[in-house]
């Protein structure tokens, strides 16, 4: 265990896990007043992590779809997090034990895979286990709040919270797009074909998360034939 990297993903993985916490909240919410007890909207948020994925999938639940479609559903929403672990797996030390490569790559959510890859040179598995240590129990918590106080809250109330993940993702790209003029580049062009997908007639019959894995396959392999990153350390 480095002490250094863990205390660094904690401090990292605050904000995240204040954001998980308001946004789990309307997860919680909408979950019991959909019907599921208050432990199982909990349970749902401590083994997934995933906000699209437990909002589709509690769609579905509640629609009283098949098993099937839970799957394909959640299987398209999350694809997304095998291309982030491939990625995050070149940012471990090539010492990292298995074990310690599966408990990250559970952890992997958008918001942790974004301020892992933005460190400078290897990422310790503890700092990993840092930013965990916050943003699970944030998302947890949340849920759990939400499941218990959500029928007292108005809606007006209840609705911005959900708009809290967007201030996490601008908070993660912002800082490093300043620094670089190539992730500056990646982000735009990441928005511009996400913009193109909500609106071009054909591109937008496509289902969010395949849109989301086609943009990330364009996006990123362009990025690394234009402006490669040379390995800094290669241990």
């Amino acid at each position: 265990m480095d002490r250094n990297s863990f205390q660094q993903g904690i401090k990292d993985g605050i904000p995240i896990g204040l954001g998980y916490f308001a946004v789990s909240f309307t997860f919680g919410i909408m979950a019991v007043s959909g019907g599921l007890s208050v432990w199982q909207a909990v349970l749902i948020s401590l083994t997934n992590l995933t906000s699209a994925g437990q909002f589709a999938g509690l769609g579905i639940i509640l629609a009283g779809g098949s098993y099937w479609e839970m799957v394909l559903t959640q299987l398209i929403i999350n694809l997304r997090y095998c291309l982030m672990s491939f990625s995050l797996a070149q940012k471990l030390r090539r010492d990292v034990p298995w074990g310690h490569r599966f408990g990250v790559a559970f952890g992997v959510t958008d918001e942790i895979f974004g301020i892992s890859a933005a460190q400078k040179g290897k990422v310790h598995p503890s700092y990993n286990y840092g930013a965990m240590c916050v943003a699970i129990p944030g998302w947890t918590l949340g849920t759990l709040a939400g499941a218990v106080s959500g029928s007292v809250l108005p809606v007006f109330i209840m609705s911005p919270l959900s708009v809290a993940i967007y201030g996490m993702f601008l908070a993660i790209i912002i800082p490093p797009s300043k620094k670089n003029r190539s992730v500056l580049l990646v982000v735009i062009a990441a928005m511009l074909l996400g913009t193109a997908f909500a609106y071009v007639p054909v591109l937008k019959q496509i289902s969010s998360g395949f849109a989301i894995i086609i943009i990330t396959i364009l996006v990123a392999g362009a990025a690394s034939c234009i402006a490669p990153v040379e390995e800094e350390n290669p241990a």
